[in-house]
C-alpha cells in the first residue's frame, strides 16, 4: 500500500477512535480496497466493524437492502444507489458511519451517460445525514480509478468523524 493511502487510513482511524465511533464500508467497484486500507493498520478492529463487497445488483439488494426499484430506475452507478448502499450498510452494521462506493472502473462498461471513471460515493451517519459526491476520473486506467476512489472514500470518512 502506498504511503498516502496508509497515512489517510491512519488518520481516519485516529479520528474515529478519538470520538469512540465505529464504521463500515459498502463497496462495489473498489471490491473491498477501502476496508483493506483501513484494516492494514494495526489495531483497526476497534473502529472497523465490517465491510460489504456488493459487486452485483443482487448483492446490493440482499446485503444492503438497496431497493430493486432504485437499481431499475437509476442503475447501479448512481447517486441514489450510493446513498441506499451507505444507509443499508449503516443499518446492517449498526455503526456510526458507513461509506459506499459504486462506479465504472473500466476498461469497458461505460456509456455516454455513464462513462468509464464515473464513481458515486456516499457517507451515511447515525444522525441521519448522508453526504454524496460524484467524481469523473476519466479513462485513467482501472487501477488508478480504484485507487483514487479509495482516497475519496477515506476523505469522506474523515469528514464524517469531524
Amino acid at each position: 500500500m502506498d504511503e498516502e493511502t496508509y497515512g489517510r487510513a491512519v488518520a481516519v482511524l485516529a479520528a474515529f477512535r478519538a470520538r469512540g465511533l465505529t464504521l463500515a464500508t459498502a463497496e462495489s467497484c473498489t471490491g473491498g480496497l477501502v476496508a483493506g486500507a483501513l484494516t492494514e493498520v494495526p489495531g483497526s478492529s476497534d473502529v472497523v466493524d465490517r465491510g460489504f463487497v456488493t459487486y452485483s445488483n443482487a448483492a446490493k439488494m440482499v446485503m444492503l437492502g438497496v431497493p430493486e426499484a432504485t437499481l431499475s430506475a437509476h442503475g447501479a452507478v448512481s447517486e441514489e444507489t450510493a446513498r441506499a448502499m451507505a444507509k443499508g450498510a449503516l443499518e446492517a452494521a449498526g455503526v456510526d458511519a458507513a461509506v459506499a462506493i459504486t462506479g465504472i472502473a473500466g476498461p469497458g462498461g461505460g456509456s455516454a451517460q455513464k462513462p468509464v471513471g464515473l464513481v458515486h460515493f456516499a457517507c451515511a451517519r447515525k444522525d441521519g445525514t448522508v453526504e454524496h459526491r460524484e467524481k469523473r476520473f476519466g479513462e485513467v486506467g482501472r487501477g488508478e480509478i480504484r485507487q483514487l476512489s479509495v482516497l475519496e472514500a477515506l476523505d469522506l470518512l474523515a469528514r464524517a468523524a469531524s
